[in-house]
């Protein structure tokens, strides 16, 4: 694994489910440095910022808007979270789909 490759997974691991990190680092090892350069520029999304957006709005659905889930983000907004019941399961499960999502990202670019 070249430098930058250990630099780039070192660095954001905590992007990325932990039973994928493999397929990650094996990617990373297959790449030259430019395109661990280029990869470097690529905006993840933070599993810690959208727990917070989720515990503190989630009950307005404005974690699904922003996870691009526009169906599940109406739905909240127009029953508070279902009563509450999807925003405790998006708080819970929240984390786990950003890292799903980076994880889908990275291996599309890659």
């Amino acid at each position: 694994m070249s430098q930058k490759a250990d630099i780039y997974y070192m660095t954001n691991q905590k992007f990325f489910p932990s039973e994928k990190l493999y397929a990650v680092k094996e990617r990373l090892d297959g790449m030259t440095d430019e395109q661990i350069q280029r990869l470097m520029y690529v905006q993840l999304k933070d599993p810690t910022t959208y727990l917070l957006i989720s515990i503190f709005i989630g009950e307005l659905g404005i974690d699904r808007f922003l996870l691009g889930d526009v169906g599940m983000g109406i739905l909240k907004l127009l029953t508070a979270g279902l009563c509450g019941i999807l925003w405790i399961y998006d708080m819970v499960t929240i984390q786990d789909k950003v890292r799903n999502i980076n994880f889908d990202e990275l291996m599309r670019i890659m």
